[in-house]
């Protein structure tokens, strides 16, 4: 009665392989969108942007950068934080290089040089993988983040180490500065977002995805049949890499204005992403929206809960955040694989067969 494909018929082969094959599924899209872009800039608040809404975006574009080369390509990485450093001192030394550029080619720009650190590094996934290979993404973690606090030519010999984004407008608005409205900056990272997800959902429907989910399988019998291991492990590092390069960028300049590379990027904000595509789910790029959404609403609500509510201190409900979040990782992984995104896809089958479920 509410989620059914009876009726909905394809005549070509491009309308079955399409994004949303089905009509219920696109119409959610589309109302989606239309409130996120019509509906949502009218009424965020100050509060609501930076708690929830540009902490959210900015994650699921990492998330997604993460589970394309951990959940679709099969290369474990503890490097994140390092990588989203790369993209966010790559926009300070553009935008304080390049006082004229445009805010948003300065933040794909970034993508890419984040995109060439990250193939640079994902050359020993050549010769090594699993538990090895995510100690090297772990090695890359500390020397970028050393070699951001030491070299001090990256924060422009600042006394302080610390780098700050100078004011960007974008069609007249400002994007980055004290002066940039709420509904700019949503609508600024918003677009990234959206643009970079579909990218990243027909990639990984395409020949490339294919080729990098045959490696995640079983790397000797995909390159039995054909497939390059070297283009697809680099591929998969490059584009994930522009992902986490881009998101990197956004929490620096449009997010936080002001960062020290210690801070900002530390190991914890590689575990951070990794938890968030092992509960959203690997493999998926709606799990990767889902799980940044849950890793970033679970603090709000437990402050909400616990120290507005029962007047709790807040460092003890900063410490019940982790053990929250680390039982629920042991559970996903025990009693569900595959995360938030399974549990989506079985409720609809359950749906599909409604009132007569399994």
């Amino acid at each position: 009665m509410f989620y059914r494909e009876a009726g909905d018929f394809k005549t070509t082969y491009a309308a079955d392989q399409q994004t949303f094959p089905i009509l219920f599924d696109r119409r959610t899209y589309y109302i989606v969108l239309a409130i996120a872009l019509g509906v949502m800039p009218f009424v965020v608040t100050d509060y609501i942007t930076n708690a929830i809404l540009l902490p959210f975006l900015i994650y699921a574009i990492a998330a997604i950068g993460l589970n394309i080369l951990t959940g679709y390509c099969g290369q474990v990485s503890l490097g994140t934080g390092g990588f989203m450093a790369v993209g966010a001192y790559a926009t300070y030394k553009l935008m304080t290089g390049f006082p004229d550029l445009n805010i948003a080619i300065i933040v794909v720009l970034s993508g890419f040089i984040t995109a060439g650190v990250g193939v640079l590094f994902g050359l020993p996934s050549l010769r090594i993988k699993g538990f090895y290979l995510a100690v090297a993404t772990l090695a890359a973690q500390f020397f970028l983040v050393w070699m951001f606090n030491k070299v001090s030519w990256f924060y422009n010999y600042s006394a302080s180490g610390q780098i700050n984004a100078p004011e960007r407008t974008m069609l007249g608005q400002p994007v980055t500065g004290a002066e940039t409205e709420p509904w700019v900056a949503y609508l600024f990272c918003l677009a990234f977002l959206i643009v970079l997800a579909v990218i990243a959902r027909n990639l990984t429907r395409g020949r490339i995805g294919r080729s990098w989910m045959a490696i995640r399988d079983m790397d000797i019998a995909a390159e039995i049949i054909g497939v390059n291991p070297l283009w697809s492990k680099l591929s998969a590092f490059a584009v994930s890499s522009f992902f986490v390069g881009v998101s990197g960028s956004l929490f620096f300049a449009v997010y936080l204005g002001a960062v020290e590379v210690g801070e900002a990027f530390g190991i914890q904000k590689s575990f951070l992403v990794l938890f968030m595509i092992i509960i959203g789910g690997l493999g998926s790029i709606f799990g990767s929206l889902a799980g940044a959404a849950f890793m970033v609403l679970l603090p709000v609500v437990l402050k909400l809960v616990m120290v507005d509510s029962l007047g709790w201190p807040t460092d003890l409900a900063a410490h019940f955040n982790f053990i929250v979040v680390g039982a629920l990782i042991v559970a996903f992984l025990i009693f569900e694989p595959h995360g938030l995104a399974q549990l989506w896809r079985i409720a609809k089958e359950k749906l599909r067969l409604w009132p007569f479920p399994h």
